[in-house]
């Protein structure tokens, strides 16, 4: 038998599969699409990749649809699909999990250099040259955000990068302003203000 004739009944081999696998529901794509869909979701892709995920389970009911109207080439394309997403929302939720776990102990980070940073200003600052109103907002500043880096690091512990992002930023912020201002405060020109 020549090459080319073993190729054309191999190729007419291969499309008669197609036409018997289309003639029956694609139970087993299904089943791995919904397979995939699980792997992502405990991967974290409700999170970090929601998009991915919607249009997996999109597919996946556009399959199940498909085979309740009979249509089962349709139905094979749409779990194809489905499994596609799903397995690209899963490698999606991982990337983004790493870049906001970098992200939250950056920030965790930051937040704490922060509070330390504003600890030393308040306890080498001359009294005679920091309002007392100043001390005072330092002092329940510092109180509050070791609060919010406690929590931030329970955050952090359990997983939420993206809540101890969110939860650490305007700490950092007020406390960065705070170590300028008793900077300024307590600098050789200040006068000490009643």
């Amino acid at each position: 038998m020549s090459p080319a004739r073993r190729f054309a009944l191999s190729l007419a081999g291969a499309i008669s599969a197609l036409f018997v696998a289309c003639g029956e529901p694609p139970d087993k794509e299904m089943q791995q699409a919904q397979g995939a869909i699980d792997a992502a979701r405990a991967a974290g892709a409700d999170t970090y990749a929601h998009d991915e995920l919607t249009a997996a389970q999109d597919a996946l009911k556009a399959a199940s649809e498909a085979v309740r109207e009979s249509d089962y080439r349709l139905a094979l394309n749409q779990a194809l699909s489905s499994r596609e997403h799903a397995q690209e929302a899963a490698r999606q939720a991982a990337d983004h999990k790493a870049t906001a776990r970098s992200d939250a102990e950056r920030a965790l980070h930051d937040a704490s250099a922060a509070l330390g940073e504003v600890r030393l200003k308040l306890r080498t600052a001359d009294p005679s040259r920091v309002p007392p109103k100043m001390l005072a907002e330092a002092r329940r500043l510092i109180a509050d955000g070791e609060l919010t880096v406690q929590k931030a690091s329970a955050a952090f512990a359990s997983g939420d990068y993206l809540g101890v992002t969110s939860a650490v930023r305007d700490t950092t912020g007020k406390l960065r302003a705070l170590a300028r201002d008793l900077d300024s405060a307590a600098g050789p020109g200040a006068r000490r203000r009643r």
